[in-house]
């Protein structure tokens, strides 16, 4: 673990520390992320997408539809079908019609683009893998806790907005 001077506050009882901290995390995501939509011609909201896209895949839920992207995006539906336009003209996504009903469409990360992806985030996952063995692993259940319940309180203050 980690190791902290004796002046320096423990986080972990600090809401301000713990800001900083997900700042800092946010910021160094985001460069990697942009710089790979830079790399890839791609818009911010595409990589959103993208990331929607590739994460619904794992889920139970199965592939995401447009309507669900757009919805979880919070855009337009010509903004939403201009995104996956480009996704698609770029090869990372494709549109593919529900076996059992015709109109419905799922949206794919394609094979080649994901193994793009992935080779482009290697850094990204050896730094996680590099962190994540720091801990033990009832100490990385709890990160995991965490995180799971800090975005349920986000997404449901999210919803109280809107």
């Amino acid at each position: 673990m980690p190791s902290r001077s004796p002046d320096t506050p423990d986080p972990g009882s600090d809401l301000f520390a713990y800001a900083v901290l997900l700042r800092a995390l946010n910021r160094e995501l985001n460069r990697a992320t942009l710089d790979f939509a830079h790399q890839q011609g791609l818009h911010t909201t595409d990589i959103h997408a993208l990331a929607m896209i590739m994460d619904s895949s794992a889920a139970a839920d199965g592939p995401v539809t447009p309507t669900h992207l757009r919805e979880e995006l919070g855009l337009t539906s010509g903004a939403i079908t201009a995104c996956l336009d480009r996704l698609q003209r770029s090869g990372h996504v494709s549109r593919v019609r529900d076996t059992t009903d015709r109109r419905v469409v799922h949206l794919v990360y394609n094979p080649d683009a994901r193994a793009l992806a992935r080779e482009y985030f290697r850094p990204l996952a050896r730094a996680t893998e590099t962190a994540r063995s720091h801990f033990t692993p009832d100490q990385l259940s709890t990160i995991a806790d965490f995180l799971r319940a800090l975005n349920a309180e986000l997404a449901a203050a999210h919803e109280k907005q809107t």
